[in-house]
C-alpha cells in the first residue's frame, strides 16, 4: 500500500507523513533535501543551477521509489517524483531559469524512467495558499529556503493546481491547509484520518 503526500514547500508534507505513518503503522519515506549538492547553489543562483538540481532529484527520487517498490512496503511518502516534471521543471522552464534545451531533456529523460515505477494508491494534495506556506517556512528556519520568492511559490502553487486538476493515475484526497493544523489539533488529524481510510479500505 503507497500513500503519497504532495504540495508546496512549506505545506506540512513531512508532518502529515510522520502523522499518518504512525496512525497506519506504514513506514515513512522523506525527501532527502540535505544530501542535494545542488540545492543551496540553486536558490542562490537559479538560472545556473536549475538543470543540475532537476536531474540530481529525477535520479535520487527514481532509484528511492523503484527500491521501495521491490521492497513491497507498506508507506507514506512525502513528495513524489511526478512532482519534479510537472511542478518543478516546468515552472523553472516557465520562468526562463531553464533553457528549452535542458527542459527538453529533462523531459524526455523524465518519460523514459516513470513508466518503470506504479503511482501511488492514494495521492493526498495539501493545497495551501502562499502565507501559509510562508509563515511554515520561517517557522522551520531553513537557511536555504530564506531566499525563496513569493512569485517562486506563488507559481508553484499554479502548477499544482493544474496537475492535480488533471490527475487520473489513482485516487485522490484534497486537503485545505489554510483550515487544518493536524499538527496541534488531533481532531484535524482525526479528520484526515478517517478520510484516508475511507479512500484506503472504504471504511466510512
Amino acid at each position: 500500500m503507497h500513500i503519497a503526500i504532495v504540495g508546496n514547500i512549506g505545506a506540512g508534507k513531512t508532518t502529515l507523513t510522520e502523522l499518518i505513518a504512525r496512525h497506519l503503522n506504514f513506514e515513512a519515506q522523506f525527501e532527502a533535501v540535505e544530501d542535494n549538492p545542488y540545492l543551496e547553489d540553486f536558490y542562490a543562483d537559479m538560472k545556473r543551477w536549475a538543470f543540475n538540481l532537476q536531474i540530481f532529484f529525477l535520479n535520487s527520487r527514481f532509484r528511492h521509489i523503484v527500491d521501495l517498490q521491490n521492497r513491497g512496503i507498506h508507506m507514506v511518502q512525502d513528495r513524489t517524483i511526478y512532482e519534479d516534471a510537472y511542478i518543478f521543471a516546468e515552472n523553472l522552464y516557465d520562468m526562463g531559469l531553464m533553457s528549452a534545451r535542458d527542459f527538453e531533456n529533462y523531459s524526455n529523460i523524465f518519460q523514459s524512467i516513470v513508466h518503470y515505477i506504479k503511482p501511488p494508491d492514494l495521492l493526498i494534495y495539501l493545497r495551501a495558499s502562499v502565507p501559509t506556506l510562508v509563515s511554515n517556512i520561517q517557522k522551520r528556519g531553513r537557511d536555504y529556503e530564506s531566499a525563496i520568492r513569493l512569485d517562486y511559490l506563488s507559481k508553484l502553487n499554479e502548477k499544482y493546481e493544474k496537475w492535480i486538476g488533471n490527475y487520473t493515475d489513482g485516487k485522490l484526497l484534497i486537503l485545505d491547509k489554510d483550515n487544518l493544523d493536524f499538527a496541534n489539533k488531533p481532531e484535524d488529524l482525526g479528520h484526515i484520518i478517517q478520510k484516508i481510510e475511507a479512500e484506503m479500505f472504504g471504511l466510512f
